[in-house]
């Protein structure tokens, strides 16, 4: 799920974009040395356009979810995205860039081409893989001391959230997890938490007064080496089967785990 980099974790949606990006820009500098044409600048202007758009659908979207606090719809730290308003916005913005100067429409039009094959293929590789996966045969122990195994959960839809009492976005979302724990009840909530003893856990949900239920303990953070994650907070999205059918790394927020909820909802439907 991540590439890191020392201290730094990228998330694979993001070093996909990252890669796509430089793809786009190297073809257009490749095609337009000759007439020493750089359509880098307008590679990054129609990237910025993506981003824009795809945010402002998604907080069109959810739009309920921000009345109480506003500022929230600028604060992309919830990896709240539609991507495919993005697209075609930049698409449109890219033809007509392409339309206006005849001089770059090789160099652009190509360099556009290049940078959506590659971010469409390399997300449709992510979502095949990510789809192979299934509830890992894993066993913690819960806060009564017991052991279980996280198949034992199995039968509804599933999100399993790893945490820790020292990461900031883990204790910022979990408030948000802990009203969806208590107002969805056809969906089973997880919280794994990676590496730290009961003691430390204990304390820090006796000061929060979050009230979760099904918290485990996982010392030694085998569920985070087992799915690929160096980073918290890392959310996982598993249906009734067990087949996991989504992720998200980073911080959600009500209208990011709402979304998230939705696809889980939709794929669960498809699987009836």
């Amino acid at each position: 799920m991540t590439i890191n980099l020392g201290p730094l974790a990228l998330a694979m949606p993001h070093v996909v974009l990252m890669v796509s990006l430089a793809l786009s820009i190297l073809t257009g500098w490749w095609l337009g040395r000759l007439s020493k044409l750089d359509p880098e600048k307008q590679v990054f202007r129609l990237l910025l356009v993506t981003l824009v758009v795809a945010r402002i659908a998604f907080v069109v979207t959810y739009l309920e979810h921000f009345s109480d606090q506003p500022w929230r719809a600028v604060d992309i730290r919830d990896g709240g995205f539609i991507a495919w308003p993005g697209l075609l916005a930049a698409l449109c913005l890219g033809t007509w860039m392409c339309w206006r100067d005849r001089k770059l429409r090789k160099p652009l039009g190509w360099a556009i081409t290049v940078g959506m094959l590659a971010w469409v293929s390399g997300s449709f590789l992510l979502h095949t893989v990510e789809q192979s996966n299934r509830l890992p045969d894993l066993s913690f122990r819960n806060e009564q001391g017991e052991r279980v195994t996280l198949r034992d959960f199995a039968g509804k839809p599933l999100v399993v959230n790893l945490w820790a009492t020292w990461c900031p976005p883990c204790r910022r979302e979990m408030p948000v997890m802990a009203k969806a724990q208590r107002e969805l009840s056809g969906t089973t909530f997880l919280f794994v938490n990676q590496g730290e003893s009961d003691a430390v856990v204990a304390r820090f949900f006796a000061t929060e007064g979050l009230g979760l239920a099904n918290v485990l303990l996982d010392p030694g953070g085998q569920l985070g080496q087992h799915v690929g994650s160096g980073a918290l907070p890392t959310t996982l999205f598993f249906d009734a089967e067990g087949r996991q059918v989504g992720s998200h790394l980073g911080e959600l927020s009500h209208a990011s785990l709402s979304h998230a909820l939705k696809q889980l909802e939709e794929s669960t439907r498809l699987e009836e």
